[in-house]
Order: C-alpha cells, then structure tokens, then sequence
C-alpha cells in the first residue's frame, strides 16, 4: 500500500501473519487506508484467547467492529481519541455478545495505531500486544502491556528479562470480552516524521526480540522485508514452542 499523505513523503507498509506452532490461528491483522481521506490510515492486530474457534472469533470480531468504526470517522469533524475508545469498547461488547451464544470464553488483545493526514497519530491498546514508534533506528516509545509480569516489573519485584521467562507472563489484568471493562490506554504522537516506523504487533512476536533489535530491522530494511525478518527471527527463537505471531508496519519513506 503506498499512499501519498503530503508532498516530500510517502507512506508504505506491510502486515504478517504467522501460525507459529499452534494448531490453530487465532491472530488477526490488518492496515486500512481511509476510503475518503488520503493519508489516513489504521494499523491493528487481535490476538484471541478462549477456545478451539472461541479466539478466532473474537479476533475476527475485533477486526471488523474497527474497521467499521473507523469507516464512519472523519478526521476532519471527528474527535480520534474518541473514534478509538469507541473502537475499543464495541470491540469489547461484539465479544461479549458472541459469548453468550458459544460455550467458550473469547477474549482478545487489541494493539492499534492511526496516522492523520496531518502527519500526527494515535496509538491505543488492551492488553500485552504492542505498538511502537521508532525514529530511524531508535526507539522512541512503545506501549506498556496490561499484563501481570508488567505490574511485577512496575512494583520493582521483576526485570524486563525476567518477565520473558515467568511461568505467568501469559497473565492479562486487561483485555477484551472480560467480565472487566477493557482498558484503554492512548497516547498521540505529535509529528511523524520522513524514517518514523509504528509498528503493532502480538506477543508471539515481541517475546523473541529486544526494542534494539527490533529497531535496527525496520530501520534497515523495507515495510515487507522488515516484517519478514521479524517473523523469521522470532521463529527460530522459538524453537518450536512458538504461540502464533502477527504484525502491522508503516513506514514513513522520503519521495525518491
């Protein structure tokens, strides 16, 4: 997808899509360029929990509740962190309501991003998937997940390294179609700049690599190779007991 937002730059991007080692694919992903405004875009990845088909299901509810939402906003008349709390809470009731019809429990992550005609963004999350903003190689924020070995890491009882390797890092205190209102953690960035990369994805990816790593790779590399080469590394990593892995990249390129 290449869409020209304004003069000097041009926005490319690239999703993947991996089944790791699980039976099943239960993550979801997807970019949307406006249909009416050019230069406005929505990133985000679903990973679903609950079930043979429970976490499908509410993957796939997460993705086509926010691109409805998203079809009906207007950056020009409507307010986006509105637009994407609104997002967040259907998400949460279309699951709710799917699991009063199925004997599973459907939850899911949600990790978005939006890029504004006007060069500024938002970025929104319910639970330990992610999104990050990188200037070049460095980064230059990423969300902080809804997760228990999160918590541990901000009472100073665990590292970051350590939570990759705790036997409860898969424990949520946040997500979507809980008994618990979801949260909504937002955050704007204020200029996306020619080298910017916002990066959402799920844990299945992010577990096998450092923020430095990560950086280098979209930095190097282009939108689809970037996100082939994280895929591929995590995978290796891995070594076989891979959860599955999803990815949505943007890339602020300078027009050549």
């Amino acid at each position: 997808m290449n869409k020209t937002a304004q003069q000097g730059f041009r926005i490319t991007a690239s999703t993947g899509l991996h089944k790791g080692d699980r039976a099943y694919q239960q993550d979801q992903v997807e970019i949307v360029p406006h249909k009416r405004i050019p230069g406005c875009a929505l990133g985000i990845v679903a990973d679903g929990m609950g079930g043979k088909s429970g976490g499908r299901t509410a993957a796939d509810q997460v993705i086509m509740t926010a691109k409805q939402v998203f079809d009906r906003f207007s950056p020009n008349d409507d307010d986006a962190e509105s637009m994407l709390r609104q997002m967040v809470v259907e998400s949460h009731l279309m699951i709710k309501l799917t699991a009063i019809t199925a004997d599973e429990e459907p939850h899911s992550t949600l990790a978005a991003f939006l890029v504004l005609p006007d060069r500024s963004g938002y970025t929104v999350h319910a639970g330990d998937s992610r999104v990050y903003h990188y200037r070049g190689p460095e980064l230059v924020r990423r969300t902080i997940d809804h997760s228990y070995v999160q918590r541990l890491i901000d009472e100073g009882k665990i590292t970051e390294a350590q939570a990759n390797t705790h036997p409860q890092s898969n424990l949520l205190t946040g997500c979507l179609g809980t008994q618990q209102d979801p949260p909504v953690t937002l955050q704007r960035i204020d200029h996306l700049q020619v080298g910017d990369t916002l990066l959402a994805c799920s844990d299945g990816l992010w577990h096998y690599l450092s923020n430095k790593e990560i950086g280098a790779i979209v930095n190097a590399l282009g939108p689809r190779e970037a996100g082939e080469m994280l895929i591929s590394k995590a995978r290796q990593r891995a070594r076989g007991t891979g959860d599955n892995l999803s990815l949505a990249l943007i890339r602020f390129e300078p027009l050549k």
